[in-house]
Parts: structure tokens; sequence; C-alpha cells
């Protein structure tokens, strides 16, 4: 059967999945937007209840981290972790993978749940990671509902339009897909991926309407100032967060004693992060806790904030991700990089801070996920920033040439293996076979 659209004939399968692409894209666009929501309010409750009980934390946010992890572990154990190697895994067998647990409702809707429950203990968690799960699963339901073939393409473009609609960045969506989620990217897949990312853009603008996530900032540096900042922020965040990847990636598949006995009893670990991101966020009056986006958007205006922000973000978002709880790091990286940035303006105070604080964002996600242009993308268009493309290209290349030296496997492709199902193709990107659990990421 075929159909007729401007002069054209248009097969049915292929009428089919544009419809299906349509309507996930709207649904999960809906979906993002109401997950930010809960996120925001979860956020605000904890930080009223710490205003009424200052050291509540220490018992309530160590107990909340053990229940997650034990609950997680025992009912939706593909939950845990970031959602993005989830979606990569998927990808490789989307056939096999759509008839499991990996990227079902019920996983991506027990995720949203437990990373909301967790902004309530303080973790320093995002939800961007959650969003590209929940996401593709909300795209498999739809085209196993009209019947369409499920394809590596529907995820990815699942995936890329959560991007796009949890930061309002539809450019980054589409840059997203071409570096983390898409082995292959074809034309084909290129299409899918700009309609989904197109639609779900439209929905969030027309219910949160026109917003720069973290803020304007349209600061500038000179060219002398380039030259000179470009180098030191993309080697000391890509440093940085090439040894946030390396120990994440150490922590899913340990080889020391050590480690074999903390992975032996998770619940407790879980427990004791919790304890340590309840100390930090007492310690720093609560700058730590959550996903940042405050303190960040602060220092991206060109605010004020304490030196020591950068370095006790980074510890929270260690430890939190190392608990195996659900919640994903795309925002804290993004804050520890701001923190970072905020360091290396304090060396450089003639220059604009604000400007500073975007190369040191760029520069430590870049170490950490090793996406140099999702990264630029998304700071270009979460800051309105776009006087600093270049700056902020260089910066981003050096440190992930940088990160690349301390971490030769990108974090999310290395969690991934974790999910593979069972005669799964290789990635051509790892340089060992697939072995380990993975844990969690953002």
């Amino acid at each position: 059967m075929r159909l007729r659209k401007d002069g054209l004939v248009l097969p049915l399968g292929v009428f089919r999945r544009r419809i299906a692409t349509g309507i996930g894209a709207v649904l999960l666009g809906i979906v993002a937007l109401l997950f930010a929501k809960a996120g925001d309010w979860a956020q605000h409750v904890f930080a009223a209840d710490v205003a009424r009980w200052p050291y509540a934390p220490l018992l309530a946010s160590p107990a909340i981290f053990a229940v997650i992890t034990w609950a997680t572990l025992r009912w939706v154990p593909q939950a845990r972790g970031s959602g993005i190697p989830q979606v990569i895994a998927a990808s490789r067998t989307p056939e096999r993978s759509s008839q499991g647990p990996l990227v079902s409702l019920r996983t991506a809707f027990a995720k949203i749940a437990m990373t909301v429950v967790m902004l309530f203990a303080g973790a320093s968690v995002g939800r961007e990671g959650p969003t590209v799960q929940v996401s593709a699963a909300i795209m498999i339901a739809v085209h196993k509902v009209l019947r369409v073939p499920i394809t590596a393409g529907v995820l990815i473009a699942g995936g890329a339009a959560g991007v796009a609609a949890a930061f309002n960045t539809p450019l980054a969506g589409v840059a997203f897909a071409i570096e983390e989620l898409a082995s292959a990217y074809e034309q084909r897949v290129a299409v899918l991926v700009m309609a989904a990312v197109m639609i779900s853009g439209l929905v969030s603008l027309g219910i949160a309407g026109d917003y720069v996530y973290f803020g304007s900032m349209r600061q500038t540096l000179s060219l002398a100032s380039v030259v000179l900042i470009c180098p030191v922020a993309g080697v000391v965040g890509g440093a940085s967060g090439g040894l946030f990847s390396r120990a994440v990636l150490a922590f899913t598949s340990p080889s020391h004693p050590l480690l074999k006995r903390m992975r032996s009893r998770p619940v407790l670990f879980s427990a004791g992060c919790g304890l340590v991101v309840a100390i930090l966020g007492i310690a720093t009056r609560g700058e730590v806790w959550g996903t940042g986006y405050d303190a960040t958007k602060q220092l991206v205006e060109g605010g004020t904030g304490t030196l020591w922000f950068g370095p006790a973000k980074l510890i929270t978002t260690l430890a939190t991700t190392l608990s195996g709880t659900p919640g994903g790091i795309f925002a804290p990286s993004l804050a520890v990089g701001a923190g970072i940035g905020h360091l290396i303006a304090a060396a450089f105070p003639s220059d604009p801070g604000g400007a500073v604080v975007t190369l040191g964002m760029v520069a430590y996600f870049v170490g950490v996920v090793r996406a140099p242009l999702t990264a630029v993308i998304i700071i270009s268009e979460a800051t309105a920033s776009r006087g600093m493309i270049l700056p902020l290209f260089a910066t981003a290349l050096i440190a992930d040439g940088v990160s690349s030296v301390i971490s030769r496997e990108r974090l999310y492709h290395g969690l991934s293996r974790g999910f593979l199902e069972p005669g799964a193709p290789k990635d051509p990107e790892r340089d060992e076979p697939p072995s380990g659990t993975a844990v969690r990421a953002k």
C-alpha cells in the first residue's frame, strides 16, 4: 500500500516510521520537561529541609543512597547509572534489546523516580543521561505500538531528542547522536535524528518558552588571552576529567583487592558514598549538592564563587557515580568544569571571568566524556556564548588529547560493556574485550 504526498509516492512503512518518530518525539519532550520540573522540586524540598535541620543529611543521605542502591539491584538493575551506556549497548542489538528491560518503559520510569529521590538526598546527579534512556524507551514503545521495526536509528533518534529536550539545545542533540550514540552514521539515521530533535525541541519551546539553560554569557577574550588561557584550561580540565573517567572505569572492573572488597558490599559502600556527599555538602553550605545548576549559572554570568567549589563538586560527583545509583553526570560535570574555570580565572584576573569559566566547562566535560563537538555546542547554546566558539573548540581539542592519554577508553563506551547483550558485535573503539559490569555514569 502506498500513500501520496506532494506528488511523491511514499511507502506505508516509511509513513508509519515518520508518524512513530513524530509521536515519540512529542511524548519524550513532555516527559523530559516533567522530569526537569520534578528534579527542581526535589532540590527545592531538600534545600528547605536542610535549612530547618542542617545536619539531617548525615543520616538521611547515606540511608537514601543505600536504599536506592538495594532497590536498583533488586528490581531494576538496568536502571543503574547514567542511561547513556544502556542506549549505546542497546543500539548494538536493537531488535533483541527492545524486547528486554534495557530500554523498557518500566526501567525508564523507575530511573526517573529513583533519580528524583536521589536529589532528595543531595546526590550530585544530573537528569540528562537518564533522559536519554527514557527517551529511547519511549521511542521504542511508540514504534512497537505502530508495528514499526526497531532499528539502531530509533534508539539514536530517541537519545538525541532527549539531549535536545533536556538542555533546550537542538544542535547539541544532533552532535551527540554523531559522537556518542551512532557508530555508523548514515543519511537515513540523520533524517530520523533531525526530525526527532526538531519536534522535541518545539515541544520544549512551546511549553517552557525560549530560555538559556545556564544563563547568558556575552563576554569574549582577546587573541592574546586565548593563546594563554586555552592551553591552561585544556590541560587542567582535560586531565581532571580524564582522571575522573579512569577512576570510574577502574571501579567498574576492579583488579585491586581493596576495590573488589568495596564492590562486594554495594549497599554498604553506597551508604559510605552518601556520607561523603553529606559531609561535603554541609562543609560547603550546600553548594555541591544536587545538579550544581545555580552555582554554575552564577559563575557563567560573572558572579562570585568559592575557589574550592570545583574540587569539592568533583569529589561529590565521583562518590555519587561510584555508588551505583541511577542518575547522570552531564550537569554535575559542567558544574565541576565551571568550578575549575573559576580557579583558572583567579590566575587571570584581568580577563572576563565568565568567559574563562566556559573554557573550564568545555575542558572538563570533554575530559570526562570525550565528545568535543557535543561539548562545544552544548556550552555555546546553553550559555549563549557564540562569540566564544573558536576558543571553546581550541580548548576542547586540547582537553580531548590530554584526556585520551590518561584514559584511553571513552567513559560511556566503557560502561556500556556491562549492558551488552550476549553475542553483540564488538565496539571498534574498545581496546579490550568486554568484561566487568558497569556501575553508573550521566
